[in-house]
């Protein structure tokens, strides 16, 4: 059963690098779900001929729903800040690679497939990199720009956006307070949120110096009802959906991936409070069945939102500093190599999102009072800045933008925008077969591709009816391993255990091209480095030391020829299989394994979403394996979940130690989340439990890349702590799908659409181009 609450197998999030960012699909499509329902794509176009549209002075783009913040500051979903975007101009923009570009005044070319390309912004930006330590990033901005409103745009407008994104109260999506910028911790002490004191002030609290008796009563109060009404909530949806039988709470719970002692709500609502604590908003956001957090905890942000002098702290952050109105410093206390993508934060208007009269650099004062962020808050369905499109209203289900004759770059070609609310991916394209739309991002599979190949005379995904721009999704798909359950003797980094797990990747990588191509077709490609080909540090084919993953034998030569036919290889992976096996202790004898070392399985279970029926990339792979094992004595087991948070939670108790799924990524390769183990004072990424690598090598390698800003150093770093995670054998990586924009070839004009779009600058970046067809 595919319940409500299934998490995205997309672990890391996804940094909003530039403001113009790409479109987004659907969720949970990582998971290898064809289309977000499973379902097969068709058009209607109601039996007619296509015919080409008049001229019209509105763009419609074709939108998944939206959740209305579109504030700069406090927008969440993909969809929600495109929205946004498209009103607002960023301090810095990134160019098609996903790198920053720095100079955005003194233009220069970049050059991408071969073809220069200049990108204008907002400044340029000088880093100097000082002997002490410490970096400056001085800030240059243009001094001819205004907002929409005509009022205009200076360095007082970035210092109140960079410090609504530092206040103690700040619980947006941005991580800007998180920068090693100087004085910014001293500012962010001293204050806390009424949420927080309460909350861990406990419930038997007598002290009220920082908050009343009746406001403690009160949240309390409120938290209960929250919870209990959540865990009955999740039952009820349970049981009327069949999941469940009435009264079975326990088995609801575990559902929705909680283990619980009693058959109680009761029990359910303490499991809830255990997870998430003072985080009532995650928590109703992410384990609702229907409800709001209005609906749960009216009032809630009375107290997420109040900020209480709790001690001293510093009156502004020394580390960012005015010079003029168009001149600016920030200084950082160390080097950071991915702080230069937190500078690409949006301009906001601080006579809009703040208060003018609120604002004396000189006295400390930044345009809104510290802790109290709720001018912007008020403003957060009302977008302003200086992007390409003023915002006019939000209604029925379109979002209404107007051309802004006060962009910087010239007014937008294309009078009006219209982003239009699209229920599902059939409702996209037929949009764009039937003239609704003119622009929009169906989630791309074999079923789309044909549809979309259907309506072209042409029979090709670029025709007459509808153009189709693939760029690479961000992130990618593999098949991981938990070296502290899969290993030899308990001892996950010994040779044997390694070789171990070699003897499984090397038998699973093999399957990689005929799985992924039977289930993507040319929307998809196999990788062999467990890292997207669309970073810049993605090892290439052509790069000196590129390998095919797992591709050599115990004694490292190389286990398949040019000449082999696919039976052939099939064939040598297993026996350079039995070789890996032999050496990490096991048994081999006529082509078979016949015994295991002390602590070592002769039985693998993989773990894998796939909707309980088989739908998802890595199937087959699994599949095909599976068979090899049995030729070889060993018994292989796969575990096709309906659920997919049962592996999560899985992973975490290491109950699974192996299975399929698909990462995020980021525009900057930092790796510290996933594959640092800890070292003194560091703590260990917060993923770092789903493979347990522990290598000191790789430790030194990942902050090392992150101390310098050095892209070719970076970059060669990168490829030994790629190399380093392949030795583990903890992750095989597969496959690099493809998303879709597609264009109406009759009524947009497809030359004045961006060309060569990327993952990292769509057609969103150049919105301001675009002419109608006619």
């Amino acid at each position: 059963m595919k319940m409500k609450r299934i998490l995205s197998l997309v672990l890391c999030l996804l940094m909003v690098l530039a403001l113009f960012a790409g479109c987004k699909k659907q969720p949970a499509t990582d998971d290898g779900t064809k289309n977000s329902d499973n379902t097969e794509t068709h058009v209607d176009n109601g039996g007619e001929e296509n015919t080409p549209a008049t001229v019209s002075d509105t763009l419609v783009v074709g939108y998944s729903p939206f959740n209305s913040k579109f504030s700069p500051f406090f927008s969440e979903t993909a969809y929600d800040q495109d929205a946004m975007a498209v009103t607002q101009l960023g301090l810095l923009g990134t160019d098609r690679t996903g790198a920053v570009v720095l100079k955005g005044i003194n233009v220069e070319p970049i050059e991408y497939n071969g073809t220069p390309y200049t990108y204008e912004g907002a400044s340029d930006v000088e880093i100097t990199e000082n002997e002490d330590g410490t970096v400056y990033y001085d800030f240059t901005l243009r001094d001819n720009l205004v907002f929409s409103d005509g009022e205009k745009l200076t360095v007082d407008d970035v210092i109140f956006s960079m410090y609504v994104l530092s206040d103690p109260t700040y619980d947006g999506s941005s991580t800007f307070y998180a920068l090693p910028v100087e004085g910014m911790n001293e500012y962010r002490s001293g204050m806390d949120t009424l949420l927080n004191l309460v909350f861990n002030a406990g419930r038997d609290n007598t002290d009220f110096t920082l908050f009343t008796e009746e406001q403690q009563t009160t949240f309390w109060s409120k938290y209960d009802a929250a919870t209990k009404g959540l865990a009955e909530e999740i039952v009820a949806y349970c049981v009327s959906n069949g999941y469940n039988d009435e009264g079975d709470i326990t088995g609801a719970a575990a559902n929705w991936g909680f283990e619980i002692g009693d058959n109680t709500i009761e029990a359910f609502a303490a499991a809830l409070e255990e997870a998430y604590g003072s985080a009532v908003a995650d928590m109703i956001g992410t384990e609702n069945a229907g409800s709001t957090v209005e609906d749960l905890f009216p009032g809630l942000e009375e107290y997420s939102t109040a900020g209480v002098k709790t001690g001293e702290s510093a009156a502004n952050i020394t580390g960012i500093q005015k010079i003029d109105d168009y001149h600016m410093r920030v200084v950082l206390t160390k080097v950071d190599a991915a702080a230069i993508y937190q500078f690409t934060l949006a301009i906001a208007p601080m006579h809009y999102y703040g208060d003018k009269s609120l604002y004396d650099y000189d006295n400390n004062s930044f345009g809104f009072p510290k802790g109290d962020l709720s001018s912007v808050r008020a403003k957060t369905t009302q977008p302003l800045g200086a992007g390409p499109y003023k915002f006019i209203k939000f209604e029925n289900g379109v979002i209404n933008y107007e051309a802004n004759e006060n962009y910087f770059k010239g007014e937008p070609k294309t009078k009006y925008l219209n982003l239009l609310q699209c229920t599902t991916d059939d409702d996209k394209l037929n949009g764009v077969v039937t003239g609704t739309v003119d622009i929009t991002d169906p989630s791309m599979s074999t079923e789309t591709a044909n549809a979309i190949k259907k309506q072209n005379s042409n029979g090709e995904l670029v025709g007459d009816v509808i153009a189709t721009d693939l760029v690479n999704n961000l992130g990618y798909g593999y098949i991981g391993m938990s070296a502290n359950v899969v290993n030899v003797k308990g001892e996950p980094a010994s040779d044997a255990s390694k070789n171990l797990r070699r003897a499984v990747a090397t038998v699973l990588s093999v399957y990689r091209d005929v799985a992924i191509d039977s289930y993507y077709g040319e929307l998809a490609s196999v990788i062999n480095y467990p890292i997207s080909d669309t970073s810049w540090a993605a090892p290439r084919p052509s790069d000196d030391g590129y390998k095919v993953a797992f591709s050599t034998d115990v004694n490292g030569n190389d286990i398949y020829t040019s000449a082999m036919s696919a039976e052939e290889k099939y064939e040598a992976a297993k026996q350079a299989s039995l070789g890996f096996f032999e050496a990490a202790g096991y048994t081999v004898a006529d082509g078979k394994v016949t015994a295991a070392p002390e602590g070592a399985p002769m039985e693998f279970t993989f773990w894998i979403p796939a909707d309980g029926k088989g739908d998802h990339p890595a199937f087959m792979i699994l599949t095909e394996t599976k068979k090899a094992f049995e030729d070889m004595g060993l018994t292989f087991i796969i575990k096709d979940l309906s659920n997919s948070s049962e592996l999560w939670d899985a992973l975490k108790s290491e109950e699974c130690g192996m299975w399929c799924a698909a990462w995020g990524a980021t525009p900057d390769p930092d790796m510290y989340q996933i594959y640092f183990s800890g070292d003194g004072d560091m703590p260990a990424g917060g993923s770092n439990y789903q493979y347990d690598i522990n290598d000191a090598n790789l430790n030194k390698l990942i902050l090392d890349a992150r101390s310098s800003t050095d892209q070719t150093l970076r970059k060669a770093m990168y490829k030994a702590c790629l190399d380093i995670i392949i030795d583990w054998a903890v992750e095989v990586p597969t496959y690099q799908r493809q998303n879709a924009i597609i264009f109406s070839a009759q009524r947009v004009n497809l030359d004045t659409v961006t060309p060569d779009i990327t993952t990292f600058y769509t057609w969103l970046n150049e919105v301001n181009n675009i002419v109608m067809a006619g």
